[in-house]
Formats: structure tokens, C-alpha cells, sequence
């Protein structure tokens, strides 16, 4: 327990002390708490935020009938939150249970079923239950099991645990490690889970039912708020491909589901129908009708119920179904046109028909209205106005926006208008043109750098002429790599003395890596804009629509928003030094040079080299 006793307001802060920007936050979270107002905060990393965030919303909790949902965008996030609150609970001696939880996928004992398709894997998992061949949930059903009430009281004592230590612990007893977590989460103060548990509405139904939360009593924390509006479209977002109404076909036949090809082969055809015309890479919209037209006059929900029977059979044995992912198709192709497109895309040899959904608010809002409060962060939340419009936040929700805690001197930031990754000007000479000015700034930096680059494609183009004009060794992401070859990757780079990352804006390094004291210079190439595709125009006609701002909302923002996230890979801690390059001439556009940090001071420079030296000349001083 800490010495030092804190202020009132600071009660559960979980230091010995507390910088100013922290104890400001303090007081933003206790007035919005206080006053019932939702916050949408942009505070950069190394602010502390998830304590300053925490330690108010905790001491709320502990005083009133009220409880925090803590959301993340991914599982790697929970451990800073759980390590949070295990500080809180050792040195203010605090009572409260804390819980970590995914999904049910995740927290399967099962053998080999985390490969499988969310849809696949539910529908598995509920066919075991039903037919009582699930052992670990079984065990844990029978009220008499001793196992039950033992592992529960030991998580409880050794809580907050992270998943990973609840999966092997349960699974050892031959325990359901998914509904045990459940229990703990009934009776937590604070429960750390990923945003579908909240976003997604069946499973939303079903976390609260379970665990007697309500949301009207449910400080909600979102982190990393940035990844929201993404996540909540793409989960409204469903497809099917030509090739997954080949297997639904192929299932169908093999198990002799004779009923079912009447509508399989009417979809089939449908889609090739309206697909024929279409050269490859082509994409254009389709209505409602042109695809439900052309299936059996049969209520859609009948259809999609049909098929669901059928892919339960299958499930039962193969664990997946084709099948099903036509039926979830259907119940969505049925669904509302606002805020929604659909179209059809020709990508090499196939087809696929989409049903994209471009207003996540259509999730968000009436999510954010039926809670306490929430807290929507990031550290790269700007402007903070977009983030609460497009998420459906009502008008007295309060934003603000705080300034990196770390001494600008640390940090050097340049513009290099020299050269461009805009479509129309790509070419040879350009590639290479990119590839010496980044060799050059190689030499000049000593150490780690990071390069990112729009795409994969482009950054492959250039990678050849800056690999062999390169003095240090080259690391290239691969698209698709698992959990442990980016452990495996990062291992290998940081080993080195003089290493070079090229990865991709929105690869599995561009965000969530934290690498204090490694990384010298980030250099960002060119701008991650999305290719002005059907969707891409739809959205930001969809936004222009709603809130005249389409352009900005639908295309330069979340762009700015992922060259933010790569640069703010460079500086960790208060004792890192660095350099942020942004290599293209747009960046020195004002709508583009108006989106970097105010506080960061960006020189457009063509004297790159002669800055870098001078900087880490200082820097050994």
C-alpha cells in the first residue's frame, strides 16, 4: 500500500504521483461522470490515460450501485488494464473483482476450433451443447461438481487473471472456461472484454442476461476508439462469393439435401447473371430486389431458416457450413437500404455480392444512449467532432483534446514534399526516386527505423532498389502473418544493431506496437488513402449527405487517422528520442499539414539529412 495518501480526487490513482495532463483528465472524467455526460477524449500516448481514466471511474463505482464495462479492440490491450487495476487494488488496499474476457472462441477448450469461422464456430458450439457431447460444459452444468465453486473462489482470490491463465486453469478442471468467466464477470466491478460483446447485438443480449449487467448502470470505457467506427461497420457488413454458393451446392448434394437446390441454384444463377457483364476488378451497384427476385417466392427469414437446419446437421459432424454463411447472407441482404450499400465486385475470377454498411451508428448510438456513461479514447482522436458525429454521440457530450506529455525536444518532425505515392504520378523512376531519399535518411539515422508504406504492392516496388542501397538489415512484413510470427518478427529485428522495419499504414505493425527505447525514426511514405472504389465514393456521398463533410469524414481523416497511429510508433517514453518523416508533397498541402499535431512543430524541409544529423549530434551531447 502507498505511503503517500492522495487527494480526494485522486483517491485510486494507482502512483505515487501524478503529472499535470493526468490530473486534468481527472478532472474531465469526474465532471462528466459527476453531470452524466458522455466524453470523447484524444490523448496521446505516454498521457497515462488508462489510470487517469480508471482510477475516477472505480471510485465512482465503489460509491454507487454502478459498474465499468472496459472495451478494446484487441486482446493484447487487456494486460495495461489489468495491470492497472492489480496497482489500484496493492496500494489503496481496494475490495473488487476484476475480470478479463473474450470470445467464447477464444476461451474454448475444444481441440482445434479456433481456426474455424465465427458463424461456424457458434453453431459448432451450440450443436454440442444440445446433443450433450461438450465434457467441459457438461461438468460444469452439474450443480453437484466440487470443481465448479473451487475453481471459482481460487480465480477469484488470484483475480484479476488474463484469459489465457482462466483457459488453462478451467480446462484442466474439465470446466467450460467461457461460462466460468461468466460467473466472475457477474460479479466484477470491472469487466475487460473486445468490442463485440457490446457492439454485436445478439451477443450484447446474451453477456448481459448472463452476467445481470444493465447497461443503464454501466460506466462504458471504449480505448483505442479510433478502430470504432471501422469495427461497427464491418460488423454490419456480410458478403457471399461464388465460390461459397459452389460449396453450399456441393454440401447440399453430398448430404442429399434434395429441398435445398431449388434456392441454390436460383442464387447461383442470379449471380452469375448479374455479374457476366462485368470486366474484372469491376463493381456496381444492385438493389434488394435484383437478388431476392430471382430466388423462390418464399419469405427471406424462412429461406435463411431452412438453411440454418441443414448447416446445423453438418456442423455436427464437420464443424463448418457453407450453408450457413448463405443463410446469415440472406437474413442481411434483407435488411434496411439507409445507410447501407449494396453491389456486386469482380475480383479476378470471381464474384462476390455485398451488403456494406457505411453509418456505424447504426450500432453505436443507441448503444452509447442507454449507458451510465461513456468514454470514448485514443491517442489519436482528433478531431474528436468527427468521432462524436459519426458515432452517433448526442450534442452535450463533452470532447477534449490533450497535448503529448513528452518534451518536444525529443521529438523531430519533418514534411518532405519531394516526392509523391498519388496514383496517377507511380512509376519506375518515382519508385526509385523514393527509394534513394530513403536510404539517405538511413544513413543518417542511427539505430531502429520503421518505414510504412500505403500498400503492400507499393511498398514492394520499392523495397528492391532501398534493400540494396541500405546499410542496415531489411525486415519485411508479410501480409496474413499469426500471432507468433510478429513475436517471432519484432525479436528478430530488435536484436539487430542497425535494422530496418518496412511495413504497411494499416499492417499488423502500424498500430498496437509499443517498442520503447528501439525505434529511432519513423518514416511514413506517402498517404494510405483508400482507392476511390464504389464503397469509398458511397461513403463519402453517404457523409456529404449527412453531415457535409464527406470528404473529410469518408476519405482524408481516417487516412491522417492511420499515419498518426504509424508515427506515434516512434516515441514510447519520456526518454525516447526520434524523428517522424512524412515523405510526399501532399503532406505539405494545408488540409493535410492542418491534420499533424499543433505541438509537434513539422518543418517542411527539403534539408532533411542536414536536420537528421544535426538532431542526433544533439542527442549525443
Amino acid at each position: 500500500m502507498s505511503e503517500k495518501k492522495h487527494p480526494e480526487h485522486l483517491a485510486l490513482f494507482p502512483h505515487a504521483t501524478v503529472r499535470p495532463i493526468q490530473e486534468a483528465l481527472v478532472f474531465t472524467v469526474q465532471h462528466c461522470l459527476a453531470n452524466r455526460q458522455h466524453l470523447v477524449v484524444h490523448a496521446p500516448t505516454g498521457l497515462g490515460k488508462t489510470a487517469a481514466v480508471l482510477a475516477p471511474c472505480l471510485q465512482l463505482a465503489l460509491s454507487k450501485d454502478v459498474e465499468i464495462i472496459f472495451l478494446t479492440s484487441r486482446h493484447t490491450q487487456h494486460k495495461i488494464v489489468l495491470d492497472t487495476l492489480r496497482l489500484i487494488k496493492d496500494h489503496h488496499a481496494a475490495t473488487f473483482l476484476s475480470t478479463s474476457i473474450i470470445g467464447k472462441q477464444g476461451l474454448c477448450a475444444q481441440p482445434n476450433t479456433h481456426t474455424l469461422r465465427s458463424a461456424d464456430f457458434h453453431a459448432y458450439c451450440k450443436a454440442l451443447r444440445t446433443a450433450k457431447q461438450c465434457t467441459f460444459y457438461e461438468n460444469f452444468k452439474l450443480k453437484t461438481n466440487p470443481q465448479t465453486p473451487k475453481l471459482f473462489h481460487s480465480l477469484k482470490n488470484t483475480a484479476p487473471n488474463t484469459t489465457e491463465y482462466v483457459l488453462q486453469e478451467a480446462s484442466a478442471a474439465e470446466l467450460c472456461p467461457y461460462e466460468i468467466s461468466l460467473l466472475l464477470a457477474a460479479e466484477s466491478k470491472v469487466t475487460v472484454t473486445d468490442y463485440y460483446y457490446l457492439l454485436n447485438p445478439a451477443i450484447r443480449e446474451n453477456f448481459l442476461e448472463k452476467t445481470g449487467k444493465k447497461l443503464g448502470k454501466t460506466i462504458l470505457v471504449i480505448d483505442e476508439g479510433h478502430n470504432l467506427p471501422a469495427r461497427a461497420r464491418e460488423l454490419l457488413t456480410n458478403t457471399i462469393s461464388q465460390i461459397t454458393i459452389a460449396r453450399a451446392i456441393k454440401e447440399a448434394k453430398q448430404h442429399q439435401f434434395e429441398k435445398l437446390m431449388p434456392l441454390l441454384n436460383a442464387l447461383q444463377r442470379a449471380v452469375d447473371e448479374i455479374s457476366a457483364p462485368l470486366n474484372f476488378n469491376d463493381e456496381r451497384k444492385i438493389s434488394k430486389a435484383q437478388l431476392l427476385s430471382a430466388l423462390p417466392d418464399i419469405p427471406v427469414e424462412i429461406l435463411a431458416q431452412q438453411l440454418n437446419e441443414h448447416a446445423d446437421l453438418i456442423r455436427e459432424e464437420e464443424k463448418q457450413s457453407a450453408l450457413g454463411s448463405i443463410a446469415s447472407f440472406l437474413e442481411s441482404w434483407d435488411g434496411s437500404d439507409d445507410g447501407f450499400v449494396r453491389y456486386i465486385m469482380k475480383k479476378e475470377s470471381r464474384a462476390s455480392i455485398i451488403y456494406r454498411c457505411l453509418d456505424p451508428a447504426q450500432l453505436t448510438q443507441e448503444l452509447i444512449s442507454q449507458t451510465y456513461c461513456t468514454i470514448l479514447m485514443s491517442g489519436t482522436l482528433t478531431p474528436t467532432s468527427m468521432y462524436k458525429e459519426v458515432l452517433g454521440f448526442p450534442q452535450n457530450t463533452v470532447e477534449r483534446s490533450f497535448p503529448s506529455p513528452f518534451s518536444a525536444k525529443n521529438r523531430l518532425v519533418l514534411v518532405v514534399p519531394q516526392t509523391t505515392t498519388k496514383y496517377s504520378q507511380r512509376s519506375p523512376e518515382q519508385f526509385k526516386t523514393i527509394a534513394t531519399m530513403c536510404a539517405n535518411m538511413l544513413k543518417s539515422i542511427p539505430g531502429h527505423v520503421a518505414i510504412f508504406f500505403p500498400s503492400y504492392a507499393l511498398r514492394d516496388a520499392v523495397s528492391t532498389t532501398l534493400s540494396s542501397a541500405s546499410h542496415k538489415t531489411v525486415f519485411s512484413e508479410q501480409p496474413g502473418m499469426t500471432k507468433e510470427q510478429k513475436q517471432d518478427f519484432l525479436e528478430r529485428f530488435v536484436r539487430y544493431k542497425e535494422a530496418v522495419l518496412l511495413g504497411v499504414a494499416a499492417g499488423s505493425f502500424g498500430e498496437g506496437v509499443d517498442l520503447p527505447g528501439v525505434l529511432k525514426a519513423v518514416i511514413i511514405v506517402g498517404l494510405p488513402l483508400d482507392r476511390p472504389t464504389l464503397e469509398t465514393q458511397e461513403l463519402i456521398a453517404y457523409y456529404d449527405k449527412k453531415y457535409g463533410k464527406g470528404w473529410d469524414y469518408g476519405y482524408v481523416l481516417p487516412a491522417i487517422s492511420k499515419c498518426m497511429q504509424n508515427a506515434g510508433r516512434c516515441i514510447r517514453t519520456e526518454h525516447d528520442r526520434g524523428v517522424i518523416v512524412f515523405l510526399d508533397e501532399r503532406y505539405a498541402w494545408p488540409q493535410y499539414l492542418n491534420a499533424i499535431p499543433k505541438e509537434w512543430d513539422a518543418v517542411v524541409t527539403t534539408e532533411y539529412v542536414t536536420r537528421m544529423k544535426k538532431f542526433f549530434e544533439d542527442t549525443e551531447k
